[in-house]
């Protein structure tokens, strides 16, 4: 079964750092883009931050100059650098992948469980 297994959240202070991991498993024929979005009580879930197979990035304006997506494609994982978190980075953040599964006919978007990150002023 593919799924994406998410991990790095957590409490910390107003100006500090913390780095999530999303590794992809299962029986994989391709990953094309993977990205993190959040989703923060009584918000829509937004794109945070996206990467392609190829190491094209896209990010959010709120977090461009703080936070640094990257993927490992040997491992099959994706990551996300946070840096001087605010209190407004407070949410759920989930890992997000196009990948196609072994037997399967077409790629589909994959999501994982989600991981709470919560930032103290």
């Amino acid at each position: 079964q593919v799924q994406l297994v998410e991990s790095g959240g957590g409490l910390v202070q107003a100006g500090g750092s913390l780095r999530l991991s999303c590794a992809a498993s299962g029986r994989l024929f391709s990953i094309n883009s993977m990205g993190w979005y959040r989703q923060a009580p009584g918000k829509q879930r937004e794109l945070v931050a996206a990467i392609t197979s190829g190491g094209s990035t896209n990010y959010a304006d709120s977090v461009k100059g703080r936070f640094t997506i990257s993927r490992d494609n040997l491992k099959n994982t994706v990551y996300l650098q946070m840096n001087s978190l605010k209190p407004e980075d407070t949410a759920v953040y989930y890992c997000n992948a196009d990948m196609r599964a072994l037997l399967a006919w077409s790629q589909r978007d994959y999501w994982g469980q989600g991981t709470q990150v919560t930032v103290s002023s």
